[in-house]
């Protein structure tokens, strides 16, 4: 910074900071306004719910967990039923956390082995129908 001489210098820097304290308070107001918006909850709630979402593993973690528990409650329905016994209601719940348990533990694997099964049951429906599609003409 070059040194003053005269009062007009010193008046002129005197403005010129003036002029820098009220820019740098706009942008500092500026500032904390975008910070209270994002402090508050709603705003935090739903960037951490976005962060957590974001993470990949997570979300595979929670379809095979989907995918666990409604097959264990499907074959809790479909061994034990409906009943009022209280043994029975006991092994369903074993049964339906032990099937929740295995398949969302094995998800990727059941769903490879799956999409193979699929994969091999269209390539034969489309070689039957071009088989026969061949015969015909």
């Amino acid at each position: 910074m070059t040194p003053i001489n005269t009062s007009s210098e010193l008046k002129a820097a005197i403005k010129e900071l003036e002029a820098r304290q009220a820019s740098d308070l706009r942008i500092l107001k500026d500032e904390m306004e975008i910070v209270g918006e994002k402090l508050k909850p709603g705003n935090l709630l739903k960037t951490v719910f976005n962060d957590v979402m974001d993470l990949p593993d997570l979300k595979t973690n929670l379809l095979n967990s989907a995918i666990g528990i409604v097959t264990g409650i499907f074959a809790k329905k479909l061994m034990i039923g409906k009943t009022i016994n209280p043994i029975k209601k006991l092994l369903g719940l074993v049964l339906e956390t032990f099937v929740a348990t295995k398949i969302s533990k094995n998800a990727d694997e059941i769903k490879s082995t799956g999409g193979s099964i699929l994969k091999k049951i269209f390539q034969k429906k489309d070689h039957a129908e071009n088989t026969i599609e061949n015969t015909s003409e």
